[in-house]
């Protein structure tokens, strides 16, 4: 065994791996809407990122003599789940507020919590209601002043199907423990470019027109940054997961919220008020109740 496998194979190296793997999804709203102002809107610029990703992936999946055929059944449902929760997010990134789409994309707890309780028999705790109700409580401030006033955009829907979609895909991630992580980032990276290019193939409105030689030529560096960032951002998110408690493996990924939300206040130039606030402090705290819940208690 070497010494670089000892070390992944240790938590503390997985935790700050995981740290730095949500702080940097909470950064992917700045290069996709850098490539919307270079001409590039809806999911074109998803789409490009996604092909930049693959070609990056190649020569990985060649060094490490990836077994993708052997494990193609498993490889399937969760490459197109979590890729279409991975391409609708970057969607919606063009199409709303930056805050509404981070925040409607980690109401992931609501869903995760839900098909916990359908199909891994999972028992409905005092955390977890407490966890549903926050999150839907959230859900609810952000879109509107009460339930009967919500308001949601193509962006918002998106966002929030996404969410649903990466609720699904990590069921499926849980029961593909025997399968490399260089292969689930490689159907994470296809499916995403699979679902974004059959929703431009389609001519959704939501998907963006035309897009111009100019546009293609001034968003192509965002484009090949963006996929070199984008795959060790998802080796830095799904090792982590093989290593650590899911408990855990939750509460550390809450850095993508952090870091999504403040820098988009700051930076984006979206509204950010009351609202906006109060929202995400509720969705923060849906995450940490449903995580701490599912902690194990300590040995006596």
């Amino acid at each position: 065994m070497t010494a670089l496998t000892e070390i992944a194979r240790q938590p503390g190296p997985a935790a700050l791996g995981l740290v730095a793997g949500g702080a940097l999804w909470g950064l992917l709203w700045v290069p996709v809407r850098a490539m919307e102002g270079a001409g590039l809107h809806g999911a074109w610029p998803g789409l490009a990122i996604f092909a930049f990703g693959i070609v990056v992936m190649i020569p990985i999946l060649v060094a490490t003599k990836a077994r993708i055929l052997a494990h193609v059944w498993v490889l399937i449902p969760c490459g197109l789940l979590t890729g279409c929760a991975f391409s609708l997010y970057t969607s919606s990134l063009v199409l709303t507020d930056v805050v509404r789409s981070v925040l409607l994309f980690y109401l992931t707890p609501v869903w995760s919590t839900m098909l916990g309780l359908a199909f891994l028999g999972e028992r409905l705790t005092p955390a977890r209601v407490g966890a549903l109700l926050l999150g839907l409580g959230g859900l609810v401030t952000i879109l509107g002043g009460g339930v009967f006033q919500i308001t949601m955009n193509a962006g918002d829907m998106l966002a929030l199907a996404s969410g649903i979609s990466w609720a699904f895909g990590s069921f499926f991630l849980y029961r593909a423990g025997n399968v490399a992580v260089t292969e689930q980032v490689f159907a994470f990276i296809l499916g995403a470019f699979l679902v974004t290019a059959l929703t431009l193939a389609l001519g959704w409105s939501v998907a963006g027109g035309g897009v111009s030689a100019d546009a293609l030529r001034a968003a192509a560096p965002w484009g090949m940054l963006t996929g070199l960032v984008v795959v060790p951002t998802l080796f830095l998110t799904i090792w982590p997961a093989t290593i650590l408690p899911p408990a855990r493996v939750g509460l550390l990924l809450m850095s993508e919220i952090i870091v999504g939300v403040i820098t988009a206040a700051i930076w984006s130039g979206d509204p950010f008020g009351a609202r906006e606030a109060v929202g995400a402090s509720m969705i923060l705290g849906a995450g940490l109740v449903e995580v701490l819940g599912h902690r194990a208690p300590r040995a006596a």
